[in-house]
């Protein structure tokens, strides 16, 4: 699973990029919950939770069987 998650995350990488920001994986829990850490430019911006729903999450949850949701951790 966490192969898998990488490799979405690589999709999404990115699109943070180009706005001076990034995404690493943190942990993945037993119940299916994966935590990352937005960093640069996402950490400070006021739209980083409509990023992680609509952007992370909704591909993570696409690609990767298993999952049930994604959390932001600092």
């Amino acid at each position: 699973m966490k192969e898998e998650i990488l490799n979405s995350l690589k999709k999404i990488r990115p699109y943070l990029q180009a706005e001076n920001g990034d995404i690493e994986l943190v942990e993945i829990t037993d119940d299916g919950i994966v935590k990352v850490r937005l960093t640069g430019a996402c950490q400070v911006c006021p739209l980083s939770v409509m990023t992680l729903r609509a952007g992370v999450e909704r591909t993570l949850l696409r690609d990767v069987p298993g999952i049930r949701r994604v959390e932001s951790v600092s």
